[in-house]
């Protein structure tokens, strides 16, 4: 009964000013009677009609998220499998390219094939499919969404503005496992040891620039071996003319086309991926009976020793080629949010606004139905797999192998059109072209994806990001990379020329991926499982083991290929380590240079400083205190705004914030100084909002905070000490968060005297009905979290002083307002100290001075109209 009083007192509250009427015909009780039933106690007999209506919605709501997932998980088959399922096009061409050659005994093509069965089985399925996808944070995946799990877990994070708030909010969730001695050990040396830090941090890197390179090759290599197919349907002369030119124009068209996003044209590469996947796979079956129904018992073990003991030291390194069968398995992984956060969005179609707070309420009695839930799409993902993706492969390849045992072909002659039988090669032909196209917009979603993610933990220099569906999260477009990428691509094409060569780097950035993707799983097995250190050793030698076979056979091949994706990575890993340097040494400056309050509070017409109608934004990366550039500021231009806002957006190690959780704001000395501290969060898959609805929001978490600071002020026991202190207060001692839902109107601050604050805790972690409310002291402070609302019935004639100094306090800022806003950023130009290293001259005399100037700066990322911009020159000297 408890919880359902708690239901319908949040439900009320929510919708009593504007869905009274919607909120009463779901619970067929009017308004009034339960909210005296709440507040008075009185008996209300209205427990069954409740209880019946909220499961009701709730279990509507359920079906619609079941049937929403189907959809979604149909929609993203080809996103997620694209890559992967593309393989079939080039592996056994690239084995045979060279190191083996294809002999009447058979040994070598069944050994490739089981090689292939062997290693399509332990890396995705058995690694990927039942440990690595269940390491994703908050259903997002990759490299980063890896780190940022262990960075939770562990104080390894370099990123310097982290907060014991940003603990708080409820993307941070953190799995309490009890923590055994062995695993808090290893926790215990990461967090002491700070070169552990950057060596994770490097690795991570090296991950994400090797993702970065598969972008750059696996469009290449899947569209020019699709168009391979030719070769078989014209002479040499004009196939050696024909496909170039043909790749390098559907190259073109693909990235040209990227503008339009993936969810235009998303919901036709699903069919396309199902109907290529049908296609090999009934190619195979056919081949497999037709050519050699025996070729099964080539999935035996025995014929990878064999296959090793006859080529020896050539078959060691045609592993480089057969490597090529898993490029997709890292996609697969990194595009798991695309699924995911789509899936998230079934709340945004809900008919009313307090569906997810009943919906929340409802699973406190049917938890272990909506915790199923919640895992549905993981659960998705592996049966498509395992059911669909995985067989067809397989299926495939024997039915190559089939045929192949049956045609003792030269080596340029084996490739996957071969075994196409020729009545149906040219469809086949336009099927594999769009499935290519398909894999390739799943990789380079990701590129611009992993990229978008660097950037917000400042390893990465601003570029453009353009969000193309206002409705699936997620969905970027980075104009700079996409041309780049496009550049790489063509010229990886007209360079290499064949599948040999582009199968080569291809591969050795797909390994190298997979390895740093073992590596920080076992410390996600180990610090966030709460797991023995020897199971996390046994994932990292078992698969670490065949990863490292794969690779070191692929780095055999340097000078064939190989040597690209190391020069890619080398010049992006400079990059991305210079800036977030850097970036880091900057935060230190700033830090050791901030101005205290008191100087502040000091500034006034005394000393010949005036403060001007409007609103001024001070950007800066501090938490607290006042930074240097703001000084630097009034020091020359002796004025400041009459509203000072410092604003600090910051990047937080979760996906994404929830709109509720993102604003933290609070007060900068007295409440008659008019300056506040505001903080946005955002994760690094979350939307930067533009610069217009930034300014009326963060205007809005004020006045929202306004009320909120001088009605907690009012309703305190000790009012008249916090009406006290916030008058004279001279130091940052309090942020709260502000949520979604403002209060609207003046009414409710104008009948103070019969409110009655409601302190409420049920578990949830956002409740966008209500304030939910941070309070922190400056150092070392336990956090609560207050709830409160405002009866809108309640009436007064009295008008206090408190009151008087509320409306006084928003018609300044709503003044400040109407006057304009100004944003105040920093325009730094960063030197080295004397006496530091050659290296640190170069990585920040040049290199990063270089970048700076090069991309987009901060206001342009802001979108700051330049006649509102006051830019402050600083000479950073690190």
């Amino acid at each position: 009964m408890d919880c359902r009083k708690t239901l319908l007192h949040f439900a009320c509250l929510y919708c009593i000013n504007s869905r009274e009427v919607e909120l009463q015909s779901i619970f067929k009780v009017p308004i009034s009677l339960i909210i005296m039933d709440l507040e008075f106690g009185k008996s209300l007999d209205t427990s069954k009609l409740t209880c019946r209506r909220v499961a009701y919605f709730g279990i509507l709501l359920q079906k619609n998220s079941w049937r929403t997932s189907l959809l979604l998980a149909y929609q993203s088959l080809g996103v997620v499998y694209g890559d992967l399922s593309t393989s079939p096009l080039y592996v056994y061409k690239s084995t045979f390219a060279e190191d083996i050659q294809h002999s009447e005994t058979n040994e070598e093509i069944f050994g490739v094939l089981s090689f292939v069965f062997w290693t399509l089985t332990l890396v995705p399925l058995f690694k990927y499919v039942f440990v690595v996808l269940r390491a994703d944070d908050n259903r997002e995946g990759g490299t980063f969404a890896l780190y940022s799990l262990i960075c939770r877990h562990a104080r390894v994070s370099l990123l310097p503005n982290r907060q014991v708030a940003d603990e708080a909010l409820s993307t941070y969730k953190l799995e309490h496992h009890p923590e055994k001695k062995s695993s808090s050990g290893v926790k215990l040396y990461l967090e002491k040891h700070k070169a552990l830090h950057t060596a994770l941090l490097i690795l991570v890197l090296l991950g994400t620039c090797m993702v970065i390179g598969d972008g750059v090759l696996t469009p290449a290599i899947s569209v020019f071996s699709a168009v391979s197919g030719l070769e078989l349907s014209m002479s040499k002369e004009h196939h050696q003319y024909a496909v170039i030119p043909i790749t390098c124009f559907i190259l073109v068209c693909l990235f040209a086309l990227q503008h339009y996003g993936t969810h235009r044209v998303g919901f036709f590469f699903a069919p396309i991926v199902l109907t290529w996947l049908l296609c090999i796979s009934s190619l195979g079956i056919y081949n497999i009976i037709y050519w050699n129904p025996h070729v099964y018992q080539a999935l035996s073990p025995y014929y990878m020793f064999k296959f090793l003991k006859k080529t020896r030291k050539g078959g060691w390194m045609s592993l480089g080629g057969i490597l090529l069968c898993i490029t997709g398995s890292e996609a697969m992984f990194a595009d798991l949010g695309h699924f995911s956060y789509s899936a998230i969005q079934v709340t945004d179609i809900n008919p009313l606004p307090c569906f997810d707070l009943i919906l929340m309420c409802y699973s406190i009695h049917v938890s272990s139905k909506l915790a199923a839930k919640v895992k549905f799409n993981l659960v998705l993902l592996q049966t498509a797999f395992t059911f669909l993706v995985y067989p067809a492969l397989i299926l495939a390849y024997m039915g190559q192998a089939a045929y192949l045992s049956q045609h003792h072909h030269t080596s340029y002659q084996i490739s996957f059109y071969v075994s196409v039988p020729e009545s149906v090669r040219w469809p086949v032909l336009i099927i594999a072209i769009l499935a290519s196209v398909v894999g390739s917009q799943a990789i380079i979603s990701g590129t611009f994806s992993i990229i978008n993610q660097s950037q917000s933990l400042s390893c990465f220099p601003r570029v453009k990001v353009i969000h193309t569906s206002d409705k699936i999260h997620g969905q970027i477009y980075i104009p700079e990379i996409n041309w780049v990428l496009m550049i790489l691509c063509i010229a990886v094409t007209i360079g290499f020329r064949d599948t040999k060569h582009m199968g080569n780097a291809s591969g050795l950035a797909v390994m190298t991926v997979m390895l740093v993707t073992t590596c920080l799983t076992s410390l996600v097995i180990i610090l966030c499982w709460h797991k023995p250190p020897i199971v996390a050793l046994f994932f990292l030698l078992f698969f670490g083991s065949i990863e490292l076979l794969y690779f070191s056979a692929s780095l055999t091949k340097f000078t064939e290929g190989a040597w690209l994706p190391i020069l890619l990575a080398l010049f992006l890993m400079t990059i991305m380590f210079v800036w977030h340097y850097a970036t880091i040494k900057k935060y230190e400056f700033d830090l050791h240079n901030k101005v205290s309050l008191e100087w502040l509070l000091a500034l006034g017409p005394s000393l010949g400083i005036a403060r001007v109608p409007g609103i001024g934004l001070v950007f800066t990366d501090l938490t607290s205190g006042i930074p240097a550039n703001f000084s630097h500021f009034v020091t020359n231009l002796p004025a400041f705004h009459r509203v000072l806002v410092f604003v600090c957006v910051k990047s937080v190690p979760v996906p994404f914030v929830p709109p509720a959780e993102r604003y933290l704001v609070g007060r900068v000395g007295p409440a008659a100084h008019r300056s506040y501290r505001c903080i946005v969060r955002y994760g690094y898959r979350d939307v930067h909002q533009d610069v217009d609805s930034f300014e009326s929001e963060l205007v809005s978490k004020l006045a929202d905070f306004i009320h909120y600071d001088w009605h907690r002020s009012q309703h305190s026991p000790h009012s008249e000490e916090d009406v006290s202190h916030s008058n004279e207060s001279t130091s940052e001692c309090r942020l709260a968060v502000i949520g979604t839902v403002a209060f609207s109107g003046t009414p409710a601050y104008e009948i103070e005297e019969s409110v009655q604050p409601a302190s409420v805790s049920i578990g949830f972690s956002t409740v966008e009905s209500v304030t939910d409310v941070i309070e922190m002291e400056p150092v070392h402070a336990i956090e609560r979290r207050v709830r409160f609302a405002i009866d809108d019935d309640s009436e007064s004639d009295v008008r206090t002083n408190m009151e008087l100094q509320l409306r006084e306090e928003l018609q300044d800022l709503l003044a400040a307002q109407e006057a304009g806003t100004a944003f105040i950023l920093g325009h730094s130009h960063v030197r080295a100290k004397q006496g530091s290293s050659v290296f640190k001259r170069l990585a920040i005399n040049f290199g990063y001075n270089f970048l700076r100037r090069n991309c987009r700066g901060p206001d342009v990322a802001l979108k700051v109209p330049p006649v509102s911009l006051l830019e402050v020159g600083m000479v950073y000297v690190v």
